[in-house]
């Protein structure tokens, strides 16, 4: 293998991969890049086995292979070069020889055949969306996701399509977010599928404005295709909770109209007097007032207020302020709509997008 490529071009792919593979791997192979060298391009794969990466770039190819190459130290050295083009090359003895200029290095590496062979897809279903919209489905929902719950379904985001419908449900059972599109090319498929959290959050980053992006479906893993970069992952097996049981019915809550920053900000003031023990923030709605109340014996106590659109009978309710502000920030509009039904039932939150978010409350002090 033999060819030429620019530092900083090199460095971008090889970035691109390297949070793919896992700090601990389960096997030594895993802690490595693939780099392969055909058809003037330079492609980079990386994989724990659950998700894996790959990504090309145009290069000058004097002579076709590939080599397996420790990821994070050859990661390291390419960003400390100075030199503009980098030329790399290997042989039978599975060692890269990098040359920079007057620099020259010599990485120990692996056989190919002991890196693990991506999934092929091409028998995959194909469903293609403008890549601005999937980043808001995905982000928009990702965020409410457990991470290391013991309920691993808990652990992704399902992805529910039907007809010419696609939505996309994430929740750690503490909040809950909800998001749907009407798919402009139907396609003939209805599936139910866990996505992993961490192919979601890799698929998040490569979603780029200015590309298509595609979706391929098989039975047991999904990948995204976008531009020159690929995210491919194994779906997570097990049945998803029936979340629409804890979703509020609103025809019988009380709709209020409330400021999204300025709830932030007044939260984030009365969240100081909370604790990891008493880590609660009260909510009293009175006729156009919300006032916002907390206190610990060890710090002292806080309490604001604002003005909501609300009438009738007051109403107390609690939250964890900091698992209400997360799920604020994911909010398209400065003024939201807030469900409420009584003290013990969940909050429901709306803005003008096709998403909505479900908030559970905490035991009143």
């Amino acid at each position: 293998m033999k060819f030429r490529l620019s530092r900083s071009d090199l460095a971008a792919l090889i970035g691109r991969v390297q949070n793919v593979i896992s700090a601990k791997p389960t096997l030594p192979v895993l802690a490595n890049i693939l780099v392969e060298a055909m058809d003037d391009q330079i492609l980079i794969s990386a994989t724990d086995l659950t998700v894996s990466m790959r990504v090309y770039f145009d290069a000058t190819v004097d002579e076709e292979g590939a080599i397996a190459l420790p990821a994070r130290r050859f990661f390291q050295l390419i960003r400390e070069m100075t030199s503009h083009d980098i030329d790399i090359e290997c042989g039978a003895a599975e060692i890269a020889h990098i040359h920079a200029g007057t620099s020259h290095f010599k990485l120990n590496g692996m056989h190919k055949s002991e890196y693990p062979t991506l999934p092929d897809m091409d028998e995959g279903a194909n469903l293609n969306l403008p890549s601005e919209q999937l980043k808001e489905l995905l982000t928009k929902t990702s965020f409410a996701c457990a991470r290391d719950d013991s309920r691993h379904v808990l652990n992704g985001l399902l992805m529910v399509i039907e007809g010419n419908c696609l939505t996309f449900i994430g929740t750690d059972g503490k909040r809950l977010a909800k998001i749907h599109a009407d798919l402009k090319e139907p396609i003939d498929l209805e599936r139910r599928m866990i996505i992993p959290l961490k192919g979601i959050e890799e698929m998040i980053k490569i979603l780029d404005a200015d590309e298509k992006a595609q979706l391929s479906i098989l039975h047991d893993r999904v990948a995204l295709n976008v531009g020159s970069c690929s995210v491919i992952t194994k779906l997570i097996s097990g049945e998803y909770p029936d979340v629409n049981r804890v979703i509020p019915e609103e025809s019988q809550m009380k709709k209020i109209s409330v400021s999204r920053d300025e709830l932030m900000t007044l939260l984030r003031q009365v969240s100081l007097f909370t604790t990891d023990e008493i880590n609660s923030v009260r909510f009293l709605f009175s006729s156009g007032s919300l006032q916002l109340f907390a206190a610990s014996g060890e710090i002292g106590e806080g309490k604001v207020s604002m003005p909501v659109t609300y009438s009738g009978d007051e109403l107390e309710i609690a939250f964890n302020p900091h698992i209400l502000l997360n799920l604020l920030k994911h909010l398209s509009d400065e003024t939201f709509e807030f469900g409420l039904i009584d003290s013990y039932n969940p909050g429901l939150i709306k803005d003008s997008s096709n998403a909505l978010f479900v908030v559970m409350p905490m035991r009143l002090p």
